[in-house]
């Protein structure tokens, strides 16, 4: 199940606002039944999603996590911009088949 924050970006990546400041936006907070985070408070200019519409989300968040633990992973094994750069100058070949290497070994959705 994917994160009530994922759902919210993707909501209102959908209705036409890119960045969401969860510290001033949105505020979410976890209930204390065990129930999970709700939203606290609505601060944006478009309508605050029903459950329905965040349930409608899932699939696309999930994937969205998925993806993300992918470029996290992707951007470790890349190494350091400075260290491609160099290897780029002395073998360009091997540094595509590096590249390539990692990509294959961590797919996205």
């Amino acid at each position: 199940m994917a994160n009530l924050s994922t759902k919210i970006k993707l909501y209102c990546e959908a209705n036409g606002v890119s960045n969401v400041d969860f510290m001033n936006d949105v505020k979410l907070q976890d209930d204390s039944d065990g129930n999970g985070a709700y939203i606290k408070e609505w601060n944006l200019d478009i309508a605050q999603p029903t459950d329905a519409q965040l349930s409608a989300q899932e699939s696309a968040a999930d994937t969205e996590e998925a993806n993300n633990v992918v470029r996290s992973t992707r951007r470790t094994a890349y190494g350091d911009i400075g260290d491609q750069l160099d290897e780029i100058y002395k073998d360009i070949d091997a540094w595509k088949a590096r590249i390539k290497s990692v990509k294959d070994n961590n797919p996205k959705q």
